[in-house]
């Protein structure tokens, strides 16, 4: 009976230092509507899920929108960036209320870098970033399919292709300051056919931060659509591991 006590007793205690919510932040080009997947998997497993909308005209607005999500959640949170949105959630991760991060083939830049800059380290393979004379970026149409959102169904690609959101250039280059990752745990999950971020960088930035690490073979940019299951699988052991 002690015994049983115990162990119901244990059981209660793990529960209650997993992490119930969970905060989504898209990257450049997208909105967070490719976090469908994710998010259903979550929910189905009791998670409450809030998806962010930031409007990608700067990096300080994006930070601000992303942490007024985080403001919002009940409790503490973990915080999940994909591409561009790691560099985001690498600063709005100092939040209090953020418990750990993830980073879903995402930058995770040190204090005094850019992601601009660390691209330069590690060149990706894509060839179609269009350069508005506005000071806005997109990826050329004719290219997304192949480039951004291999292994995305092809009508779908073709949608997120005509209907992407045109990205400041600016805010590639911002300057990280206080990074969250040197105080925070972190997961990482490196695409290892990513054509927009070099998997080696991908590798490096999960290195450095010490994160705890998956590699999704053949997983484009798109990771976090196409194999929405790892994705969360590594979210969900975030949540019961942040707190130890």
């Amino acid at each position: 009976m002690l015994l049983s006590l115990f162990l119901t007793s244990n059981f209660y205690s793990q529960e209650s230092k997993t992490v119930k919510n969970v905060v989504l932040v898209h990257g450049a080009f997208v909105d967070g509507s490719g976090w469908e997947g994710v998010y259903n998997a979550l929910v189905k497993k009791g998670y409450h899920v809030s998806v962010t909308q930031h409007p990608l005209l700067s990096f300080d607005d994006d930070v601000k929108a992303v942490s007024r999500i985080i403001d919002q959640q009940d409790g503490p949170c973990i915080l999940v960036g994909h591409s561009y949105g790691g560099a985001i959630i690498t600063t709005a991760g100092n939040n209090p209320k953020v418990a750990g991060l993830v980073y879903v083939a995402a930058h995770a830049p040190d204090e005094g870098e850019s992601e601009a800059d660390n691209g330069k380290k590690f060149p990706p393979a894509y060839q179609s970033l269009i350069k508005g004379d506005d000071g806005f970026d997109y990826i050329n149409v004719n290219n997304f399919a192949d480039d951004f959102a291999g292994g995305v169904e092809k009508e779908k690609a073709h949608f997120m292709a005509v209907s992407q959101t045109p990205t400041a250039d600016a805010a590639f280059h911002a300057v990280i300051k206080n990074p969250a990752w040197k105080t925070k745990p972190s997961w990482y999950v490196v695409a290892k056919s990513d054509k927009i971020i070099n998997p080696d960088l991908e590798r490096m930035y999960a290195k450095r931060a010490k994160s705890t690490t998956i590699e999704v073979a053949g997983a484009s940019h798109c990771v976090f659509m196409t194999h929405p299951k790892e994705v969360s699988d590594l979210i969900i052991s975030a949540s019961k591991n942040s707190g130890k």
